[in-house]
Formats: structure tokens, sequence, C-alpha cells
């Protein structure tokens, strides 16, 4: 019998994991803080107030950042009894993951922190890749939702392993990106036309989804927002505060923080992660 699945949080990522989730035979339904326009929320059936998405089996919290979940299971939390799972596919902090495993659990209600890489096209096509962490029990039971999202279900640990594989997921992107700015501001300098770059790099030790896809929305400079720059340095700066607290230098991290702090500080925040490219362009390329 198939668990009913309260999705919280219908934004980018939100959205497609519901219909996802609809198309696989899943009974589900969603509910949002704020209001959303009818065409945004087309086929997902929806909750009028969280007491209601919280009569589901699984509420699988789709939200910015750990305050925002905070907030949520403050309101939720009252309307959950034993049995139920709280399932964060959003990205937060491990630190908050561990104590709401810890006090959920009192009560008997499973916590999983399943935090994904792959962005909401990959959320559309059920091919992200999925983090979770939580106790065995909880993560067997929304196993078979997990990989109705995912191509590759990897089980990292205890509650807040998760949340940490997902933060080692955004250095190596967040890096990976910075990276490949460089190296096409160094092609076009040198008189290469990118897309040459990109074409002979394909295949071989250099290529990446990063240099294909986040390269050619830099090569167009199209930073229409599929993963937002203060969320890509919401989650370095989590890197950061880990690599502090066990007293690890990672100096690469550090120059990369600098450089999203920048972009936010000239009001990029709202761009896709991509737009570090934009630091690199010279006045005659504006």
């Amino acid at each position: 019998m198939q668990h009913i699945v309260s999705v919280i949080g219908l934004g980018k990522m939100g959205r497609p994991i519901a219909r996802t989730l609809i198309a696989a035979g899943w009974p589900v339904q969603g509910f949002n803080r704020s209001v959303l326009a009818n065409d945004l929320t087309k086929g997902i059936p929806l909750c009028k107030h969280i007491e209601e998405a919280a009569q589901a089996d699984v509420c699988l919290l789709v939200l910015a950042d750990s305050m925002a979940v905070d907030e949520v299971l403050n309101s939720l939390e009252p309307h959950l009894f034993s049995g139920k799972i709280v399932l964060d596919m959003g990205s937060s902090d491990p630190e908050h993951s561990r104590r709401h495993a810890k006090r959920l659990g009192i009560k008997g209600i499973g916590w999983v922190d399943a935090p994904v890489s792959g962005g909401p096209g990959g959320a559309a096509s059920g091919s992200l890749a999925i983090m979770a962490g939580g106790n065995r029990n909880d993560f067997e039971q929304v196993r078979p939702i997990l990989d109705a999202l995912g191509a590759s279900v990897v089980h990292t640990g205890k509650p807040g392993a998760g949340h940490t594989a997902k933060i080692i997921n955004q250095v190596i992107v967040g890096l990976t990106i910075e990276a490949v700015s460089e190296a096409l501001t160094l092609a076009e300098k040198s008189g290469i036309e990118p897309k040459l770059v990109q074409e002979a790099l394909r295949e071989g030790w250099a290529d990446s989804k990063i240099l294909r896809h986040h390269g050619t929305r830099m090569i167009n400079r199209d930073y229409e927002p599929g993963a937002y720059v203060q969320t890509q340095l919401k989650d370095l700066r989590m890197a950061q505060a880990i690599a502090h607290t066990i007293n690890i230098d990672l100096p690469h991290l550090e120059s990369t923080i600098r450089m999203y702090e920048s972009l936010v500080a000239q009001g990029d925040e709202n761009l896709d992660h991509a737009a570090i490219h934009k630091l690199f362009w010279t006045e005659e390329q504006l």
C-alpha cells in the first residue's frame, strides 16, 4: 500500500517533485505557505491548511533553508503522531536535522533528510541524485518515494548525513562553476570561441555537466535562475562552518564564497549561480 504524501513547499523544486510522484501513481497533495497562481500548481491537489497536509503518511518538505524548515515544523509538528515520517528534501544545516530527528523520534515520528542534486529538470524526469540520512527503518519506509524521484538513491548514514553529503556536493558544484567561469574567460581572452572549447573538451577529463550546461549559460550570458546565487552561497557557508568546526582549511572554498558574496553585494542574488561568470566580464563585454 502506497503512502499518502504531502509535498510542502511548491517552489521550483517542489512542483516537479509533486508532479513526478503523481505521474508515478502516488497519492499526493500539496501545500504552500503563500498563495500561488493556479497555473503554477495545475494538476496538484492542494491542501488549504497545514493541519490538512499533516494528515498524510509522509510529509515531504521542499523548503529553502533551515529557517524555513524550523518555521514549517513549528506549525506541522503539533498535528503529527506516531508512525508519520517527515522527509526533508531541501538543503539545510545537518545539525538542525539531527535535532529534529531526535525530537520527533521521541514521539515515534520518523525523520529522513534526503536532499537532491539535479535541479528542477532532474525532478521532472525522476533522475535526481538523492543522498539520504536517517535511521535505516525510516529510510526504507520512504525508499520507494525516493526511487520514483531519483536515478541514484544512497543512504549515507544517520540523521544529518544526507544534508552533510549535499553540502559536499555543493562544494564541488560551486567550485566547479567558478573554475568553468575562469576557463571560459581564458578562452575568450585568448581569442578562442568558447563553444569550440566545449566541443573540444567533450568526453575528455575536463568535461562535465557544469561545463556543458552552465558553460552554455555563461557563453550566452543567460542567467535565468535554475539555482539561485543566494542558495549557492548559503550552502557554501554551511560547508565553511563544518570546515571550521573540524579545523580544516579549504582555501578554494573561502575564495569562492567571497566571489558569491560579491554577486550578492551587487544585487545579483536572484540570478542563476552560474552568474559568477559575470565577475570576469570587462566593461567592453557588458
